[in-house]
């Protein structure tokens, strides 16, 4: 029942600060506020954490890896490029569905200043999203004459058209409830593919 209780709190307080980096960003939430929306004391909050950053780093550690490993397996590539960019999208489209509070907190983190401390505690995950991509296009570089040596020009291409399309997607669409669909992800695959044929 301890360990029960134990988990319970960790994963309250996980929850709590989630909401609240997302609604105001990291640096303007203060322990506090994570605490009270707890409903635990500061004490308790760091027995699991020492810091707010500790806490963020925990958050990012439990919930990217995760993410990560999701990516690894639908980057696998079989020899059919068009089928493995496209599992990849739906597995990315997935993950920014089933937590669209988290996706954007990863974004915005990310896209701070490269001094800033949540650009350090982001920033390992991102580099592995993007060589998991980059993989993609390296094993696929005999698929197309003109892939060879421009697989990381690929990846950033199709990373961005990505994280964009989600953004703007779930904007228009999030009162919906739901943006993934096969017809969307078939869409922006061939598109991008058409791009970089031509």
């Amino acid at each position: 029942m301890e360990q029960l209780q134990e988990m319970d709190n960790r994963e309250k307080i996980l929850e709590c600060a989630l909401s609240l980096f997302y609604q105001k960003g990291y640096d303007a939430v203060g322990v506090q506020e994570i605490v009270t929306l707890a409903g635990i004391t500061k004490p308790t909050m760091y027995y699991y954490f020492k810091s707010k950053y500790g806490l963020l780093e925990a958050l990012l550690q439990e919930r990217c890896c995760k993410i990560n490993e999701q990516l690894r397996e639908a980057a696998y590539y079989n020899g059919d490029l068009v089928h493995t960019l496209e599992q990849y999208a739906k597995t990315m489209f997935t993950i920014a569905e089933s937590d669209i509070r988290f996706y954007y907190l990863i974004l915005s983190l990310f896209y701070s200043a490269r001094e800033n401390e949540t650009y350090k505690a982001i920033s390992p995950y991102m580099k592995e999203q993007f060589a998991i991509i980059r993989g993609i296009f390296e094993h696929a570089a005999g698929y197309l004459g003109n892939m060879n040596g421009r697989q990381e020009q690929f990846a950033v291409g199709f990373s961005g058209i990505l994280n964009n399309y989600i953004l703007v997607y779930f904007e228009r669409e999030h009162a919906a409830g739901r943006f993934v669909n096969d017809r969307a992800i078939y869409s922006l695959v061939h598109q991008f593919m058409y791009g970089i044929v031509v």
